[in-house]
């Protein structure tokens, strides 16, 4: 690593300190030259042919305008990728800055305009070599992303058994909501579109982590962004949000009746905030890894309440209350 930075930086006087990390197994390390900073993310080595997700998306985001830090250096042998410093402020902390939630909405009006760009614009470069377009969210994949919550929050965390007929029924439920979202329009989807994947620099907003970007509803990055586990956020934000993307896509892409893009709404909250109690769980299954248990109880509380929409899905809800997983410490584990 060092080698690396010698012959990229042209001097071995700099620095290297450790960036706190976040979900991801990615290592991030902020080098400072002098006056100039940037950050260098380490991970598994790679081949460097043009496929490779994180430097295939961040070259077909920029390309359509989307903010997403430059590259500037790599090493691929050693699974190195030197990069612009954005710094440390994201729109998480920035939102919880303000008193008054509203103070945070012209910076989530920025992320929305980042967004727009990555659903309508780099979807229309259909011929481009973004490897977003080879994969898709489709009934398998948002059938795992469920699955995987009721194995790491239910079963694994919750030591909670479920009975072979009770387990069907659930899983008719999971593959009903998951064959409706992938019956939705697919554009690019970022995946992963919350608020501590989105960077304010300078009076600019940058979007970093979009590795996994792949084809799926509009849907699935909004609910990420507006039902965000890492954010309280209020009905009133929430909406003015909602119809900021509304407003500003429909200038681009024609929209379809508000009834039926909130009722997806809904239903995505249902598959991608379990989706995100799972994650949160495995974090403690396999590394113990506590930072996250803290969101567990008001996204899974989140979910139930979604479900008093749907007296279909009544064994979801069942599940849900009957088992204790609304009122459960999740803070301390050992004693679920």
């Amino acid at each position: 690593m060092n080698e690396f930075l010698i012959k990229t930086l042209g001097t071995n006087a700099f620095q290297v300190i450790p960036l706190a990390g976040d979900a991801s197994a990615r290592r991030y390390l902020r080098i400072v030259r002098k006056n100039e900073s940037f950050v260098l993310m380490a991970w598994e080595p790679f081949t460097d042919d043009g496929q490779y997700p994180f430097l295939n998306v961040q070259n077909h985001f920029a390309k359509h305008g989307v903010q997403v830090p430059q590259v500037i250096a790599k090493d691929p042998k050693q699974g190195l990728v030197l990069l612009e410093d954005l710094g440390d402020l994201t729109l998480e902390r920035k939102f919880w800055e303000s008193q008054n939630q509203e103070l945070a909405l012209p910076y989530y009006q920025q992320a929305i305009d980042e967004l727009i760009k990555i659903h309508h614009i780099t979807s229309k470069d259909i011929n481009a070599n973004c490897v977003a377009f080879k994969i898709s969210f489709d009934v398998d994949k948002l059938l795992w992303e469920m699955n995987y919550g009721h194995e790491h929050l239910i079963e694994k965390l919750c030591h909670i058994k479920l009975s072979p007929q009770t387990h069907k029924e659930l899983q008719t439920v999971f593959v009903d909501i998951c064959t409706t979202l992938h019956k939705e329009p697919k554009l690019i989807c970022h995946r992963d579109y919350h608020s501590r994947n989105i960077m304010l620099k300078l009076g600019k907003t940058y979007i970093i982590d979009f590795q996994d970007a792949r084809m799926g509803p509009i849907q699935y990055d909004l609910v990420s962004l507006v039902h965000d586990s890492y954010v309280d956020m209020n009905e009133i934000l929430r909406q003015k949000i909602l119809d900021y993307y509304l407003i500003n896509a429909q200038k681009i892409i024609p929209q379809g009746s508000r009834d039926h893009f909130n009722s997806m709404l809904q239903l995505q909250l249902l598959q991608r905030c379990f989706k995100a109690c799972g994650s949160f769980a495995s974090f403690y299954n396999t590394r113990e890894d506590r930072r996250y248990l803290k969101y567990l109880k008001p996204t899974i509380t989140k979910v139930a309440s979604a479900l008093e929409q749907y007296p279909s899905y009544a064994v979801f809800l069942k599940v849900l209350r009957d088992n204790g997983l609304l009122e459960h410490d999740y803070m301390n584990p050992t004693e679920i």
